[in-house]
């Protein structure tokens, strides 16, 4: 019997996501990039209906940054974790709210999904490292394909150069988003989301004890980030307020992110799976 044909190769390990995907402080900028799919009604509405993350908000987000990492630093873990999601996804849909059927796996859909990394990972990067310069840019979209195709995205489902990404992004911003009902409560800073259930036992008496303390000021600092950290064309599209006033707190939050991370170790500066996939790959030449 035939071995099974190789899966598409993730990014390269001296690319720009091996350097970025993995390190906290790009790791901020999730909750933009996912704040901005789910403003497409039927990602949305799939989120919505089939989602956990209101009632495991912590689980969700651990499996959601997991999956995330294997893409970028699971080598030939990636391509099967890419078919396990589709797999995964394979039963979702439904009606979204514009009274549209959608299935998770339509391609103008699951392409949204993946495209909004672009844009956002774009953006965070001017106030949290350096600006990306334009052939470092191209780069990074490129790589951001090939994480695609670890997804299962075809070359038709999705711009294959920045000169087709931009006009397809804005029309998008244009004609699809709206402020869903899961934007909104990934917004708010008035839903209760309960204390992690993860972690050292102590520690987390810890945190169900000072939780009513701690948990309206993390709320506050989630919108805070979820809404600066997502391109103003696209907070505009979907009507979320940004004031010059937090425009000036984000810039010196940034500068102060740039001056101390890169003086951390590495251990402390990426999540372990990044950590150990960067410390055993082999050395550039």
């Amino acid at each position: 019997m035939p071995d099974a044909a190789p899966g598409p190769e993730p990014p390269p390990p001296d690319g720009i996501l091996w350097e970025i995907a993995g390190e906290y402080r790009v790791l901020l900028a999730l909750p933009a990039a996912m704040t901005l799919q789910v403003a497409h009604p039927a990602v949305g509405a799939g989120v919505d209906e089939h989602s956990v993350f209101r009632t495991d908000p912590w689980g969700r987000a651990e499996r959601s940054l997991r999956s995330l990492l294997l893409w970028v630093y699971g080598g030939e873990a990636a391509a099967e974790e890419g078919r396990r999601l589709r797999a995964l996804h394979r039963d979702i849909r439904g009606t979204d709210t514009r009274g549209r059927p959608y299935h998770a796996l339509t391609p103008a859909n699951y392409a949204w999904v993946h495209a909004t990394g672009f844009p956002v990972y774009r953006h965070a990067q001017a106030y949290l490292g350096r600006p990306f310069t334009p052939a470092q840019e191209r780069q990074l979209y490129a790589e951001w394909l090939q994480v695609g195709r670890v997804l299962g995205l075809r070359d038709r489902d999705m711009p294959q150069s920045l000169e087709e990404f931009w006009p397809y992004y804005r029309r998008m911003l244009a004609e699809e988003l709206q402020p869903t009902e899961v934007v909104r409560d990934l917004v708010a800073v008035d839903r209760r989301v309960p204390p992690p259930d993860r972690g050292p036992r102590a520690l987390r008496a810890v945190l169900r004890a000072l939780w009513p303390v701690l948990w309206p000021a993390l709320a506050r600092f989630r919108r805070f980030l979820t809404v600066g950290l997502m391109p103003a064309d696209a907070r505009a599209a979907i009507g979320l307020e940004w004031t010059p006033a937090q425009e000036r707190r984000l810039r010196r939050f940034g500068r102060v992110v740039r001056r101390v991370a890169p003086r951390l170790p590495e251990r402390l500066r990426y999540a372990p799976p990044a950590h150990r996939a960067r410390r055993a790959r082999p050395p550039t030449r």
